[in-house]
């Protein structure tokens, strides 16, 4: 049974006696404290916090770290507060243990919301010192060996919510030995019929694989003293989460995943792993395509290793990873390694182990400003959390990660948030290339922009880092704010027009009064619910003539300048262009949705007089507009690329392309294309004409 005296004589391995001093009257504090609670295994509550401090100690974190371990309870459970913790410990402690304290209680499902909101707390608390993160995932640690006592409900929610948070959180932070831990008692809790069954079969197979195991093992260790290298060979066991994983991500089969042999090789040095990869590159041939040199470049977690997978003796694949004892040390404990090499400066340590995952909070925070829903915060870092990286290249030679998938659009806004949202186009390897092409790693990419352009709502379509997702969305909202009161306040203006006013007579009385009638706390806010559609613009006007109540209002027309407009839309029912006689339709929480006039639809609205606008097309009026085209041929081979090569002739893009065959000779084709105006659809209509197999061409109608 583990006791503080226990706990001390390990931490005179590593610790100063006055160190560990403090760790021991840090722990007479908790237990004092916590005198008369007991877990629910009827256990004394103490013997919790003293493991905690043990995870801890096995990591060699310092002092201070473990008498947070100690006390991190003390604050939520007893009633004893953070000041008296800094009295009797210092600032230092007392910062940790709020820390940890505020992480204390992180509810899932039924409480998404506070879940969301004390994971912000978490990113905050990581961003002022990472040891808080330390502490709380070595609580969580030891809170997952001892789920046993808990109800199967209890136990599933805590399990889930660990392999959807804390498993991440450790791979991100570069902490294997934790991850894989959390991942295979998440998996067992969750799951434990499927994680028995995994198990009985890992079994079998192990004691199936042992010869060859051997053999391969002897057979590298033997070309390594060959090549005079020393170095210590290790066959890699695969964990159960990560196998009952590959079998359902890649859908394969458990023998299919486990025909595959890894090993370890840790070396002296660098130059040592190189040389041990060319003596493994003799003896089994390599596979194309299959080597990662994560050594020249670390992952973002700070992860170093060579990794290659080689065809060896029966044809049997095998997966390597050669490393230093450091690099493997910080791969088995990552940003918590660097208290084991923290000889002379502690805070130079603590330094180098903050710059490690620096980026990683820095881009949390930057989607945490960005977002202003919690729940979309979570989402967006879980994203972040679980993608494998690419590596790639700016034009200058600077190395930027990002997650597996990214597109140029998620490398401009890595760049800048001011590059992503000016960003018009790029090149890959100097070629043009789309925006939504998926990077490669050791690809080099130009973002071109225009400070002009502004982030386009497709993008939300194929972006995949949180930071691009939230940057744009964040954008759009504010745009979307910004043409929403624009919008409403011409038409607000508009509407008192029509009553004899203008916003220029109306003085401040009357503002409040309009403000209080409609409850709102600004001007900008009412013309912000007009623009979109919350309020009719006047019967707002009319609070300040109610005399006007019974009278004919005729209100002045909404001029379209522009097909770009995130408060102005295009009915896809009839797809009106510059030159159709239009109206507007104010619709909540859309703004103002244009149709023909001609339209079936606007007949269902015209009952409802209030909701419709009058609008003109502005001479001026810039843009493509989409239409539909009805094209009826006599079919033959080839028709529809016939029919695209005439449209492209006129410099019009098509959008879709629907065919319906009415019999075996004929067909009817809708085309959906883009044009500036009315002269433009006419122009096309009649190149298409003259097709010979075109028997009629029409506008489709609604």
């Amino acid at each position: 049974m583990l006791t503080i005296d226990s706990l001390s004589h390990r931490l005179s391995s590593y610790l100063e006696p006055e160190q560990i001093n403090c760790v021991k009257r840090a722990y007479y504090y908790a237990e004092q404290a916590h005198y008369g609670q007991f877990r629910r295994s009827g256990e004394p509550y103490v013997t919790h916090p003293l493991a905690v401090a043990n995870i801890l100690a096995s990591m060699h974190m310092d002092h201070q770290s473990l008498m947070a371990a100690m006390l991190h309870d003390v604050i939520e459970d007893t009633g004893i507060g953070k000041e008296a913790i800094g009295e009797q410990f210092g600032d230092v402690v007392a910062e940790l243990v709020d820390g940890v304290s505020k992480l204390a209680k992180i509810e899932y499902e039924s409480q998404a919301e506070k879940q969301a909101k004390n994971f912000q707390k978490m990113a905050l608390a990581m961003a002022k010192d990472i040891r808080v993160i330390v502490v709380k995932l070595a609580d969580r640690l030891h809170n997952m060996r001892t789920l046993g006592s808990m109800p199967p409900d209890k136990k599933r929610r805590i399990a889930k919510e660990t392999l959807e948070i804390y498993a991440p959180i450790a791979h991100r932070l570069g902490m294997n030995d934790l991850r894989i831990e959390f991942e295979d008692r998440g998996f067992t809790a969750m799951y434990p019929l499927r994680a028995a069954r995994l198990q009985a079969s890992l079994k079998r197979v192990r004691g199936n694989r042992k010869a060859l195991v051997e053999d391969i093992q002897s057979a590298i260790e033997a070309r390594l003293q060959r090549e005079d290298i020393s170095a210590l060979v290790i066959g890699r066991e695969k964990h159960l989460y990560s196998i009952y994983n590959k079998m359902r991500t890649k859908n394969k089969s458990f023998h299919e995943i486990m025909d595959v042999y890894a090993f370890r090789i840790i070396v002296e040095n660098v130059d040592t792993c190189y040389r041990t990869l060319g003596a493994i590159h003799n003896l089994y041939k390599p596979m194309a395509g299959e080597f990662k040199d994560y050594i020249a470049i670390p992952k973002i977690n700070g992860y170093q290793s060579l990794h290659t997978v080689v065809i060896g003796m029966h044809g049997v694949p095998i997966e390597v990873q050669i490393r230093t004892k450091e690099m493997d040390e910080l791969a088995s404990r990552g940003v918590a390694a660097h208290w084991l090499y923290k000889s002379v400066n502690a805070e130079e340590s603590t330094d180098v182990a903050q710059a490690r995952i620096d980026r990683w909070i820095k881009r949390i925070l930057e989607i945490q400003q960005h977002t202003g829903n919690s729940l979309e915060f979570i989402e967006n870092v879980k994203i972040d959390l679980f993608r494998e990286e690419v590596y790639l290249f700016t034009p200058k030679g600077e190395i930027i990660e990002l997650p597996a998938g990214a597109t140029p659009v998620d490398f401009a806004y890595a760049v800048h948030t001011a590059v992503g949202n000016s960003c018009v186009a790029c090149r890959i390897n100097d070629r043009p290339a789309p925006l939504s092409q998926v990077l490669q790693s050791g690809q080099k990419i130009k973002i071109i922009t225009s400070e002009s352009s502004q982030p386009n709502p497709n993008w939300l379509n194929f972006v995949v880092t949180a930071k691009a997702r939230s940057a744009i969305r964040h954008y759009l909202k504010n745009q979307r704010h910004m043409e929403s009161v624009e919008l409403g306040k011409r038409m607000f203006s508009r509407a008192l027009a029509n009553l004899d006013l203008s916003l220029e007579q109306i003085n401040q009385e009357q503002i409040a009064h309009l403000m209080a009638v409609h409850n709102v706390q600004s001007m900008e806010e009412l013309y912000e619910s007009i623009g979109m559609g919350r309020r009719v613009a006047i019967s707002v006007a009319k609070t300040l003539r109610p005399e006007a109540e019974d009278q004919q209002v005729k209100v002045a027309p909404i001029t379209i300048e522009s097909s770009d407009s995130l408060m102005i839309s295009f009915a896809r029912c009839c797809r009106p262009i510059p030159g159709d006689p239009i109206v507007g339709h104010i619709s909540t929480g859309k703004g103002l949705v244009v149709h023909r006039e001609t339209c079936k639809n606007v007949a269902d609205l015209r009952s409802k007089r209030e909701n419709i606008s009058d609008v003109n097309w502005s001479l001026k009026v810039e843009g493509e507009f989409l239409t539909e085209l009805r094209v009826e041929v006599e079919s033959e081979r080839g028709i529809i690329a016939s029919l695209a090569t005439r449209i492209a002739d006129t410099r019009t893009s098509i959008e879709g392309i629907q065919v319906k065959e009415r019999d075996a000779q004929h067909s009817v084709i809708t085309l959906t294309i883009a044009v500036r105006n009315r002269v433009h659809l006419a122009d096309v209509m009649r190149r298409v004409r003259t097709m010979r197999s075109v028997t009629r061409v029409s506008r489709a109608k609604n």
